[in-house]
């Protein structure tokens, strides 16, 4: 796994001030103590004796004229407790080819084993490091890091639980993953398989220098596949979908939930919560009751009382207290949960609220949670919405106002963060039309908050292992857009915010002739509401989606406590990309921003990721800002721009500039709560609605910093509904589309020569009713705002990290959290 490291904080980039910085020391590599000579000559042995086995096997099948690699599988172990020097045990020049790595528990240690693939004619490759090892030092970060060095077995390349591996004669799903994306490599396997009579799957996976494919093969077919190919690279047991787990009996149930309940860590003193507003949550679920007290489940009318009587609440739960809980359960190592649960009950018993008084119940509801846990930090998830009395456009009501309020502080200065569900495509005709369906169905009340993270569906399900509906064709392509999706295209375009901003798992559904259905294959695990009868049951839509971003985000507030909810949900929308199946279902060939507005409208910003939201890396590093301005002033009798923030980044000009015509990538995402309009007044504006508007804008090419500051002065002076500048071209959004809304992202891709001087980031603000209704007293108000800025490139060699943190400690102090 290459090495990772916290996202980088940073402090008064505005005034140039010292940062401060508790690490004085970089992050180090450890090397086990060694005497080189003595350590490189077992090396040397070792590679000579796997050499001489390969030779053996290579001569043997060649005898018999059974097809053979030309080359050999070595696996890599390094010392108990430390880590391989991954990056260089790989080599492309030479053919060297990295295939997995793996962390093995060894009696009380843990070892790192690596697979690689070295070509029959590199065969001195390792044993010329060593001997450069033995006789001048050279190479000692990689070879003091090996411990042994053996020839890969069928072992070297499974992933998963051991007992998960097939039989020797009883075949099952597996995937076979290839080190290579080239067409002629996936032929050649096929011809294979044809010839072993295994059988393959059509679909098949392409990743960057990867292939994944589905085959029904036993112990025999995968050794067979070793001997014969050289670029396998991991085999994995196709996983189960939820249906296995549904269909089991209860006690077969139990088994499972008392098996993740063995391996379960519960941080005791968490601060950090995901609270389910919904039907209620039942905790006497052996899975949800270590995480929720009897007393943080409350009710808006106590009448209700908190039991959950539809199951939806507790479903939704199960999701927000252990992301992909079928992940979880089949996990066999231990399984860490670091939030807390909460619940309130929104939702009577029996029948439904009346609309116009969801804003209150909601508002009532997070109120009781928040007096019996003030300090708590609460992730507050709502997978309730309504097309009932709703146009649906994306103007705000009641409801979506008062959650802007509740996010905002407006009333007490306490921000929040708000996940909400999109809403799904409800009439079953609708999916036949997929995707035109979630073009034309809108994301429902109260989705089109403007502070709210508002989540749609994807959807990786795709297994059908029902033999019952093996001839069924599923309605969504794999990494797809989710049949139960809505979107925001049919709103007013120039008005509205993006919506929805991210997707997560929905599930799929199936069609056949008599139309479209869910089935358990097609769906998401988790916990049931009635543990008497069955502790799993199959879950779905929006709903799903909604309860694991608030699980990723939990994931984030516990990793960096001292981030506000703005910074939290920027991190979520700056790691997101759409997969390349949207892009294939959404974008011509030739994209123009227009297109991508249509594309930010369908699939938001696209897929969270986790960890690119939680680490930086060497060649990927992640800035964050969290600020205040004051946006409006008096002066006499005339309101007016105050404030505008010029941030001088840490930038590794050299590394970019002698990096020249290669390819780099910035992001830069902006995250800020604005205050609602206090009236329906202002609503149809959306100047108005919100009391300020930021934008951000990144100096151009060789644009220095006072050019820099006029132009961001002309742009705040003109108050027009579009911004425009000499740069918006490099830009894959443009300003016109990412400044709607509170948060904006965009990217900009090129060489990193042209990047290198481009590292001062304007943060200005645009019309708000602060200014224009200074009758209210809001006018001197502050705003705080959270900037996320990314470099990164796809060389992994590149090092940017270092050259930051270097500049940092030189030049100012930073706060790193670790």
């Amino acid at each position: 796994m290459p090495e990772r490291y916290d996202n980088l904080f940073l402090h008064d980039t505005v005034s140039r001030i010292n940062y401060t910085n508790p690490q004085q020391n970089g992050p180090r590599f450890r090397l086990p103590p060694r005497d080189a000579g003595q350590h490189g000559a077992n090396i040397q042995r070792q590679l000579d004796a796997a050499w001489q086995r390969y030779q053996e096997e290579l001569t043997s099948r060649q005898a018999v004229a059974v097809p053979a690699r030309e080359g050999m599988y070595l696996e890599f172990e390094s010392a108990p407790g430390y880590e391989l020097k991954i990056k260089s045990l790989e080599d492309l020049r030479m053919g060297v080819r990295l295939l997995n790595v793996r962390a093995v528990t060894v009696g009380e240690n843990t070892v790192q084993r690596a697979t690689i693939f070295v070509p029959h004619d590199k065969r001195a490759h390792f044993l010329n490091k060593t001997e450069a090892y033995m006789e001048s030092g050279r190479n000692k970060p990689l070879l003091a890091s090996i411990e042994e060095v053996r020839q890969a077995v069928l072992e070297s390349f499974w992933q998963g639980d051991a007992d998960w591996m097939p039989a020797a004669d009883v075949p099952v799903w597996c995937e076979i993953w290839w080190s290579s994306d080239r067409p002629e490599v996936l032929a050649a396997f096929k011809e294979v398989s044809a010839a072993l009579e295994i059988q393959l799957k059509e679909e098949s996976i392409y990743f960057p220098e990867r292939t994944v494919i589905l085959a029904f093969v036993n112990r025999s077919h995968l050794l067979e596949l070793v001997q014969t190919s050289p670029y396998i690279a991991e085999f994995r047991r196709a996983p189960e979908t939820a249906r296995f787990f549904i269909e089991q009996s209860n006690r077969g149930q139990r088994e499972w939930v008392d098996d993740l309940l063995a391996r379960l860590q519960v941080l005791p003193d968490s601060q950090v919560s995901v609270c389910v507003l919904d039907t209620g949550v039942n905790n006497g679920h052996a899975l949800l009751g270590p995480l929720m007290e009897d007393d943080d489940r409350h009710s808006y009318n106590p009448g209700w009382g908190t039991y959950d009587d539809d199951g939806h609440g507790t479903e939704m739960a199960g999701i927000a207290a252990y992301g992909d809980l079928q992940d979880a359960v089949t996990a066999t190592t231990p399984v860490q949960v670091a939030h807390k649960l909460e619940a309130v009950k929104i939702l009577p018993p029996v029948g439904d609220n009346n609309p116009e008084l969801y804003g209150a119940i909601t508002s009532q509801g997070i109120s009781k949670a928040e007096i019996q846990r003030p300090e708590y930090q609460r992730i507050l998830c709502m997978a309730v919405t309504t097309d009932a009395y709703s146009v649906n456009d994306g103007r705000p009501d009641s409801w979506s106002g008062a959650i802007d309020e509740i996010a905002s502080g407006y009333l007490d200065d306490r921000k929040r963060l708000f996940f909400i569900s999109a809403g799904n495509v409800r009439n079953g005709e609708d999916y036949l039309n997929y995707p035109t369906s979630n073009i034309s169905c809108r994301v429902e009340s109260p989705g089109q908050a403007w502070n709210a993270v508002t989540v749609g569906a994807y959807t990786e399900k795709d297994t059908l292992t029902d033999p019952d509906l093996q001839s069924a064709q599923r309605v969504a392509p794999r990494e797809g857009l989710s049949p139960f999706s809505t979107t925001s295209c049919l709103w007013e375009q120039n008005k509205w915010p993006i919506k929805p901003e991210i997707l997560l798992e929905g599930g799929n559904l199936i069609r056949d002739d008599l139309g479209c259905f869910t089935c358990d294959d097609l769906s998401v695990l988790t916990t049931y509401h009635k543990p008497a009868e069955q502790l799993f049951t199959c879950f779905g839509q929006t709903s799903a989606a909604t309860a694991q971003a608030a699980w990723m985000a939990a994931q984030l507030q516990v990793a960096y406590p001292s981030a506000w909810p703005e910074t939290i949900r920027g991190l979520m929308i700056h790691s997101a990309d759409w997969t390349s199946q949207m892009r294939e279902q959404f974008l011509p060939a030739n994209p123009s921003k227009g297109d991508y507005h249509h594309l930010l409208r369908t699939c938001g910003y696209g897929v969270p990721d986790l960890a690119q939201a939680r680490w930086c890396a060497q060649n990927s590093v992640n800035l964050i800002v969290q600020e205040s301005l004051q946006p409006y002033d008096r002066n006499g009798s005339r309101y007016a721009t105050k404030d505008m923030h010029i941030h001088q980044l840490p930038w590794p000009q050299e590394v970019l500039l002698a990096l020249g015509e290669q390819t780099v990538r910035m992001r830069v995402t902006l995250s800020y709560f604005i205050e609602p309009s206090p009236g329906e007044i202002g609503w149809k504006d959306r100047y108005r609605y919100a009391s300020c508007a930021l934008r951000f804008d990144v100096n151009n090419v060789n644009e220095d910093l006072n050019n820099f500051n006029r132009r961001l002065n002309a742009a705040a002076r003109d108050e027009s509904e579009f911004d425009n500048d000499s740069g918006s071209d490099r830009w894959l959004i443009g300003k016109n589309t990412r400044h709607r809304g509170s948060v904006h992202s965009d990217i900009w891709e090129g060489t990193a020569a042209d990047l290198a001087t481009s590292n001062l980031i304007g943060i200005y603000p645009a019309i708000g009713w602060w200014r224009e209704r200074h009758g209210l007293g809001r006018w001197n108000k502050e705003i705080r705002y959270s900037l996320i800025v990314s470099l990164s490139t796809e060389a992994e060699t590149v090092d940017l990290y270092t050259p930051i943190i270097n500049m940092i400690r030189i030049r100012v102090p930073i706060e790193i959290t670790r």
